[in-house]
């Protein structure tokens, strides 16, 4: 469970990097914050790959997103 966590957050994180990244290169900007957060976000879906037995598939993401609003919300 605790690696599902780090998975959610590294995607969310991920998500949320790139309206900013296009923003920034759309006004011709360097994307300093969307960098960071992609670095942020990589970091941990990379840490929750590498430390869950087995890893991840591509079926495994929907779930843990499942377990962790399950846990927390409910």
């Amino acid at each position: 469970m605790p690696y599902d966590l780090y998975m959610v957050a590294g995607v969310v994180i991920l998500a949320l990097s790139l309206p900013s990244a296009l923003s920034a290169l759309i006004d011709s900007r360097t994307p300093r914050v969307s960098a960071l957060l992609i670095l942020v976000g990589g970091g941990l879906v990379g840490y929750a790959l590498t430390r869950k037995p087995g890893g991840y598939g591509w079926t495994d993401v929907p779930e843990a997103f499942v377990n962790v609003i399950g846990h927390y919300f409910f």
